[in-house]
């Protein structure tokens, strides 16, 4: 059976159906793969499509995309053994500026914290380019903490599965934007060379590494630029578009009451901080 023929296999628009209504409420359902042995990343980016189509008719709109996994430190602790990605869209993304330093984490399964980098691209990327290239596509680069969520108890899932429940994304936290022209030769070592700290009220939980995110956060941009560049469904990048490129330490379970926070070294970029309740 070739994929196109085991995607139509799977009910894809019931499998979107049953991802949609579980969003934002909390509630946990067993992973599509332990019940649907051909769901496969076709099947799977498929459903993210139909998930789309949803949240849109409901009232959202895309403003970007979220790449997960893209730490391979942390690939053992997941079982997962590649990338993948997901919508951003205006419900979930926030600038802290504009929402205080608390969020609320109602209606999230299991959240957890990731900092991350996030992009504005200025234009649209072109299948292949390489990191320098699409540095010239970038207009602005930001510091935040993705908050992702797991709809699959314990975390426990294969990497179609993420891909099926939003890409686990719960909420993006942007903090201040840097643009970058008349700096790009600045930006371009530095994005793969920073270090940056993860603290919950105020105790270093772990340290993390430009590196960590598939040799830098343009690295990552660059894989899910040429992994869009393959697939029949999604649109690929367009200017406009925000992107968060992964965590660059592990991914730490929050709860109400904590404060967290980061301290960035080695670039321009103002470190974040968010109390939740």
């Amino acid at each position: 059976m070739d994929e196109r023929a085991m995607a139509e296999a799977i009910d894809v628009e019931a499998v979107a159906d049953e991802a949609f209504v579980t969003l934002n409420t909390g509630r946990q359902i067993a992973p599509f793969s332990s019940r649907l042995p051909l769901f496969d990343f076709d099947a799977a980016y498929r459903v993210t499509d139909a998930v789309r189509q949803r949240r849109e008719a409901a009232g959202a709109s895309v403003v970007g995309r979220k790449i997960g996994f893209t730490n391979r430190t942390i690939w053992e602790e997941y079982s997962v053994s590649a990338p993948m990605w997901g919508y951003v869209y205006d419900t979930t993304a926030h600038d802290l500026a504009e929402i205080g330093a608390t969020f609320s984490l109602e209606g999230f399964a299991e959240p957890r914290i990731e900092p991350e980098i996030i992009f504005g691209l200025a234009a649209a990327p072109a299948p292949g380019m390489n990191e320098r290239a699409l540095l010239d596509c970038i207009g602005w680069v930001a510091h935040g903490f993705e908050i992702v969520q797991s709809i699959y108890p314990g975390w426990v899932f294969t990497l179609p599965d993420t891909v099926a429940a939003y890409g686990l994304h719960g909420a993006l936290l942007l903090g201040p934007r840097h643009e970058v022209d008349g700096n790009r030769d600045e930006w371009f070592p530095a994005l793969s060379r920073f270090e940056i700290d993860l603290r919950r009220n105020n105790e270093v939980v772990d340290r993390g590494q430009a590196a960590n995110v598939l040799d830098g956060p343009l690295s990552a941009l660059r894989h899910l630029n040429d992994l869009l560049a393959g697939d029949a469904v999604n649109p690929p990048l367009a200017a406009g578009e925000i992107v968060t490129t992964g965590t660059l330490t592990r991914a730490f379970p929050v709860s109400p009451g904590e404060t967290w926070s980061t301290e960035p070294m080695d670039i321009t970029l103002d470190g974040v901080a968010i109390t939740f309740s």
